[in-house]
């Protein structure tokens, strides 16, 4: 069977590069060759915010039972459970519902689990899943931290299952066709791949710590964070802003976008990390118990030579300017900026052979579908390799902004040695925090974060500030929810 799938495969793939999408041949099609027929039985994972889409998403698949709702919330969980079964159309009128993920992973019926909880349960799901031999679509971020990241790599490649990172953008096309051309050299070399996540954003204000509902199972919830006391403003969304279980918006929504400046870079540097890093930025404006920036901008230099640069702006005001992208800069001036190049001094685009980047068709849930149905982890649209080297490079600029320091608050904060395009890009943010967020000039702080080297090969710090850096590489965990080493998973 594996053999008759292989050839099956390549008959349809063709060469390397060419993807599905491009031969004409839709997910529902490539399902049907791979055994659409045998029901595909899957449980969605925390079920209140994303894992709604989860729902919906896997729910509209050509036989695709959701079998189980997992959340240590009971209120929102019955409510799930309660809208599944009386949908009309749809096989998974069945749908149960528990608190544990422990109980699914025990149910051989069960095919894959899907992952929409907080950050900090993530990777524990995806390494749980492999060491069940159940598929795992995981939310991004897929790891809370880098060790964990690592972790959860080591399980997928050894138990050989599918794990779909849920970075959409590796589902688009249109995504797909720009890296495809920037990798081939259509625009020259690139020197910057650039990512932005610049979306409104309201403070979260103060709330006292308290006991926990009665319907919250709060050690489940907690899982692997350490965390001292219930608070209203970590469930169900403020999380994000706590560095215990969330890693702020740079690794929130900026995971998207950090996924594609890092799917962007030469070939050459691929499955690599950044040999340094650095960030800056602060909380702005909000008075209130988050801890993560709501205005940052990193840097982050590969062995190639190549940068990616982030911003995260968040807060809100009149005239905001939201901006959810990537652009793209390249050696001779010329920039593609929302899909367009924008030429300078007259440079073109080059006349090159496009080799595609593979892309299954089917949209991010249906792709994982068929990933799954073939057994073959290298067609999920990104994979977890690709999602621990993309999450990583969040990873480590959160680092260097965590072991920053405060200085004033102006335009000599930024300091990137003779990288002026870095300090063009810094320039920007400052001028919005000072002109749009009403930041006082010297009369507020930078956290400016060092300059950190990082060995890729090994996977932790080297250099200055290495004894503090390689102590964040991994985050405290309560001992219910340990996970092994990578060579021993």
């Amino acid at each position: 069977m594996t053999q008759r799938r292989d050839f099956i495969k390549k008959s349809v793939l063709g060469t390397a590069g060419i993807t599905m999408a491009g031969m004409g041949l839709s997910a529902k099609s490539y399902a049907s060759i791979m055994g659409a027929n045998d029901r595909f039985r899957i449980a969605v994972c925390g079920v209140n915010g994303r894992g709604k889409s989860h729902i919906s998403g896997f729910g509209k698949q050509d036989n695709v039972e959701i079998v189980y709702l997992v959340d240590p919330d009971s209120l929102v969980l019955e409510n799930r459970v309660s809208q599944l079964r009386a949908q009309e159309e749809g096989i998974s009128n069945n749908v149960k519902g528990v608190a544990d993920v422990r109980h699914v992973l025990d149910d051989k019926e069960i095919d894959a689990i899907s992952v929409a909880t907080p950050n900090s349960w993530h990777s524990q799901m995806v390494i749980w899943a492999a060491q069940s031999k159940k598929h795992c679509y995981v939310e991004k971020p897929a790891s809370h931290d880098i060790y964990e990241g690592r972790v959860a790599l080591a399980a997928a490649e050894k138990y050989g299952i599918v794990i779909q990172h849920g970075t959409q953008r590796r589902s688009d096309p249109k995504w797909a066709r720009q890296v495809s051309d920037i990798r081939s050299g259509k625009y020259g070399k690139m020197v910057v791949s650039h990512g932005l996540a610049c979306k409104p954003r309201e403070g979260i204000g103060f709330e006292l710590d308290s006991n926990p509902p009665s319907n919250l199972d709060w050690n489940l919830w907690k899982g692997p964070a350490i965390i001292n006391s219930y608070n209203k403003n970590l469930v169900h969304y403020n999380w994000h802003w706590n560095w215990a279980v969330g890693n702020g918006e740079l690794n929130n929504q900026g995971t998207h976008q950090l996924d594609v400046a890092y799917w962007a870079l030469d070939p050459e540097v691929e499955n690599t990390h950044p040999v340094r890093v650095m960030a800056i930025g602060g909380r702005f404006s909000w008075k209130d118990q988050g801890e993560t920036p709501n205005t940052m901008f990193a840097l982050a230099e590969f062995a190639n030579g190549q940068y990616v640069f982030f911003n995260v702006r968040n807060v809100n005001y009149e005239g905001y300017v939201k901006e959810v992208t990537n652009r793209f800069y390249f050696e001779d001036g010329g920039k593609l900026i929302n899909g367009e190049y924008q030429s300078h001094n007259g440079s073109q685009p080059r006349n090159v052979p496009i080799k595609d980047v593979p892309m299954t068709p089917g949209g991010n849930f249906g792709s994982f579908i068929v990933a799954c149905r073939a057994s073959d982890p290298s067609m999920a649209n990104g994979t977890m390799k690709d999602a621990h080297y993309s999450c990583t490079l969040g990873h480590l600029m959160n680092t260097s902004y965590r072991l920053g320091k405060k200085v004033p608050f102006n335009a000599k904060a930024g300091q990137f040695g003779d990288n002026k395009l870095a300090y063009e890009e810094f320039m920007k943010i400052h001028a919005i925090a000072r002109d749009g967020m009403g930041v006082p000039e010297d009369k507020a702080e930078y956290i400016v974060g060092p300059w950190l080297e990082f060995d890729g090969e090994a996977e932790h710090f080297v250099g200055d500030h290495s004894i503090e850096a390689n102590r964040m590489l991994a985050d405290p965990r309560n001992a219910e929810f340990d996970i092994p080493s990578p060579k021993s998973v």
